[in-house]
């Protein structure tokens, strides 16, 4: 005699009080589950690399003093420039450079910043690099 013979052929149970599950509800009980929410995100965002920020030499800054004001003095046409700059994220100590072509709307010497036609607004301090 096995273990089970006594129940094996019993007919299956149905409740007579509750309704069956459906079989995505039933389906959901074996989906994976995640117990540490987030913690995929916060592995992401550790591994994500960050640059530090160039510090500048006097003879550099002078340079790019020079070219903002000759872009200042030809405000009027809107000059094309390519320019490099420092973004500082917002997470991590250090960011990344970006950079942008764009037609110069402003220089803003109260605020130091340049603002481009597309509303672009550089700080002074985080540019490295003008190109026109």
């Amino acid at each position: 005699m096995n273990n089970y013979d006594d129940i094996i052929n019993m007919p299956h149970h149905v409740s007579k009080i509750r309704k069956p599950m459906s079989l995505q509800n039933r389906s959901a009980q074996f989906a994976p589950f995640s117990a540490l929410t987030g913690y995929d995100e916060k592995v992401r965002e550790v591994a994500r690399e960050t640059s530090k920020k160039i510090e500048l030499d006097d003879g550099i800054k002078l340079m790019l003093n020079e070219k903002l004001s000759f872009i200042k003095t030809n405000i009027k046409l809107r000059p094309k420039v390519t320019i490099t700059y420092f973004v500082k994220d917002e997470k991590k100590s250090g960011g990344c450079y970006k950079t942008i072509t764009g037609n110069v709307r402003v220089i803003d010497e109260i605020y130091k910043r340049i603002i481009l036609i597309d509303n672009t607004i550089i700080s002074f301090d985080s540019i490295v690099s003008i190109e026109s």
